[in-house]
């Protein structure tokens, strides 16, 4: 039998990844579900190298890399888990006071990519923070698999309240203009919307990749400019959207939202078939863009 193409894979599959992902179907029914393309010609390994994360794929700028110094950094978190801890990465050639960047994971913990995107930020001159939830239970386990369980496990309040203490921190680094911007994937999405939404001036710009807003009765307290990623495939996500851009323009939120053509949820993730590049760069480029406009 010939198998099929990456390229060729079913909107199902990617489907019921996102599901797998996010809690809607256990792995062994996920896996099932692939099984039953494989009798279509399509071969399993093509199958999960297309859908789960390689992260090797994932690096665009080198923690060797001259122009960055990244360290690993922890902050007091006492409405949430104690302490925290997270990846902090600096341009070296600051001769000024820098915006800071605050990043945020999947629902997974601090993965390779999101410390990639953290260096991606600081190579364009931001000081860049991206705290692991799962500090408090030893950290990122070195695959997701394990990490979603973990993060799962977790007081969802808890891990709030430690991001709105890593916000604060870095908001207060030595070299910040005080000026703060916060860009999350997924859950992290979910947390820059709450971040705009929990104190009305924690966040100065906010761009939310995928993510599902506030709580309704937080989203009258935002005031930050948000610059909304989503994807045009990401039918969950997409839901929400309706609603929330009511609440928005009710209180008069500036907001930009970009629907990315023939996506899927996870189109910035480069360590994944779900990967976009062309659609990936747009929005990276936007949320460059966006930063250096709201909070440089």
């Amino acid at each position: 039998m010939q198998h099929k193409s990456v390229d060729n894979i079913p909107q199902e599959a990617f489907d019921w990844y996102d599901a797998y992902a996010h809690g809607g179907m256990d792995r062994r029914t996920f896996m099932t579900k692939l099984g039953s393309l494989v009798a279509l010609g399509y071969s399993m390994s093509v199958l999960t190298s297309a859908l789960l994360p390689n992260y090797a794929l994932a690096e665009q700028v080198s923690f060797n890399d001259a122009d960055i110094k990244a360290t690993y950094t922890q902050f007091d978190s006492p409405l949430g888990y104690g302490k925290g801890q997270g990846y902090l990465v600096e341009p070296t050639n600051k001769t000024a006071l820098l915006p800071v960047v605050l990043v945020v994971h999947e629902n997974r913990g601090l993965n390779p990519y999101i410390e990639d995107v953290a260096r991606r930020l600081a190579k364009a001159g931001f000081i860049a923070f991206a705290p692991d939830a799962l500090f408090s239970l030893g950290g990122y386990p070195g695959n997701d698999d394990e990490g979603r369980a973990m993060q799962q496990s977790l007081d969802r309040s808890k891990i709030e309240q430690d991001f709105v203490a890593a916000a604060k921190f870095l908001k207060g680094h030595q070299q910040s203009n005080g000026k703060l911007g916060a860009v999350g994937f997924c859950f992290g999405g979910y947390i820059v919307n709450y971040l705009t939404a929990v104190e009305a001036n924690l966040i100065q710009a906010g761009v939310p990749f995928y993510g599902t807003p506030a709580a309704k009765a937080l989203r009258k307290n935002i005031k930050a400019p948000l610059l909304i990623q989503l994807a045009e495939l990401d039918e969950r996500v997409n839901a929400t959207w309706p609603e929330y851009e009511e609440d928005l323009k009710a209180v008069n939120v500036p907001y930009q939202m970009h629907m990315y053509n023939n996506a899927n949820h996870g189109f910035h993730n480069d360590s994944t078939g779900r990967y976009d590049e062309a659609n990936a760069e747009l929005a990276w480029q936007r949320t460059l863009d966006f930063f250096n406009k709201k909070i440089s």
